[in-house]
């Protein structure tokens, strides 16, 4: 590596460290009220578009493409909301994992998984997916022939999404997996399964449709 390459290297690492620490810096600002609104996403969104090139860092690009599916019919709904929220407190907070998977240890998942079908069936997804956003979980359902919306007595199954920790009972979409779990108690027909199971039933089926 010449002189040259190494002052660009040293100049671009320069430029990720304090693009990195402004985003800290912003989201920090965003989530002082508990609480991250529609106004506020777009920002971080406009944000991230122009920084995203600069900045090679899996976490930066993965906030890119989560806020970018938030915001693709143009609506931050309460799920939403409370989903940025708990992803920008955990980044700002040092303990975000990009990638940290599920642990039947600390949620009440069916053991052992159920088998999953789509056609006529019920989904609810909640917590934050590595597939895509929930509108896109929902729309393969839908060409399976399911069905997806709040959670009720009629779902079938409650999809938790693989990013998430272990204190899931304190965090937003707690409430949901809580309410699932009263179901299954009293006897509901409610299947509780994670991100991993539920991909892997989709391409299952995916793969033994007919062409």
């Amino acid at each position: 590596m010449n002189l040259s390459e190494l002052r660009n290297l040293y100049g671009r690492a320069r430029i990720d460290d304090r693009q990195v620490n402004e985003l800290i810096g912003l989201a920090r600002g965003l989530i002082a009220d508990d609480e991250v609104n529609q106004s506020e996403a777009e920002y971080l969104y406009k944000w991230l578009a122009a920084n995203r090139d600069a900045v090679d860092n899996p976490l930066v690009e993965f906030l890119f493409q989560r806020i970018q599916g938030y915001l693709d019919d143009n609506f931050l709904d309460d799920e939403e909301a409370a989903e940025l929220f708990q992803t920008l407190k955990s980044f700002v907070g040092g303990d975000f994992e990009l990638g940290e998977v599920l642990k039947s240890t600390s949620l009440p998942l069916c053991n052992p998984f159920p088998e999953v079908t789509f056609l006529g069936n019920r989904f609810c997804f909640t917590g934050t997916f590595g597939f895509g956003n929930r509108k896109s979980c929902e729309i393969e359902v839908a060409k399976l022939g399911g069905s997806s919306g709040a959670l009720t007595q009629k779902t079938t199954y409650l999809v938790i999404g693989v990013y998430a920790t272990d204190s899931w009972a304190h965090s937003s979409y707690g409430r949901k997996i809580e309410k699932a779990v009263k179901f299954r108690d009293e006897g509901l027909p409610i299947n509780i399964i994670n991100e991993t199971h539920w991909v892997s039933a989709l391409n299952n089926e995916i793969k033994g449709k007919p062409k």
